[in-house]
Order: C-alpha cells, then sequence, then structure tokens
C-alpha cells in the first residue's frame, strides 16, 4: 500500500474506533489518522499471533476491522495509561 492508502486507512480507522470508544482525546483528525494508522500495524500484529489475519495489505473489509480493533486497542491502552496518572 502506498502512503496516500495508507493516511485514507487509518483516517476510517481512527474515525470508526473513536466513534465506537467515544471520549475526550487529544488532537484531530492528524491524531486521528495516527490512531488508524498504528492501529493498523498492531491489529495486524494481533491477528497474525493468533492465527486469524495478517498484515493489513488494502481496503478490504477484514483490514479495515483489523485496523480499526487495533486502534480501539490503542485508544484502550491510552486512556488508562492517562487515567493512571491523574
Amino acid at each position: 500500500m502506498g502512503i496516500l492508502s495508507w493516511i485514507i486507512l487509518g483516517l476510517i480507522a481512527g474515525v470508526l474506533a473513536k466513534w465506537i470508544m467515544p471520549g475526550p482525546d487529544p488532537g484531530g483528525w492528524i491524531v486521528t489518522i495516527v490512531i488508524g494508522i498504528v492501529g493498523a500495524f498492531i491489529g495486524g500484529w494481533l491477528g497474525s499471533l493468533v492465527g486469524i489475519g495478517g498484515p493489513v495489505t488494502g481496503f478490504a473489509l477484514g483490514d479495515i476491522v483489523t485496523a480499526t480493533i487495533g486502534a480501539i486497542i490503542l485508544l484502550f491502552i491510552y486512556r488508562m495509561l492517562k487515567r493512571r496518572h491523574h
């Protein structure tokens, strides 16, 4: 996938993750894209560990779901760390 594809996938996954887990997270659309892109890597890595998928390689429904699940996990970890420091 090219960089533009990763940005678009990151935006989709980040928006879906924030929609599923609403909350007062920092940043605007750029942070949302970063959350989605990192989520795609996390989701692909975890999927390959448990044998239900692999790296995100495109815009198939499974890739979007994998990236979104990874972004949700990333948001969850961020919120737990933030809560721990307050």
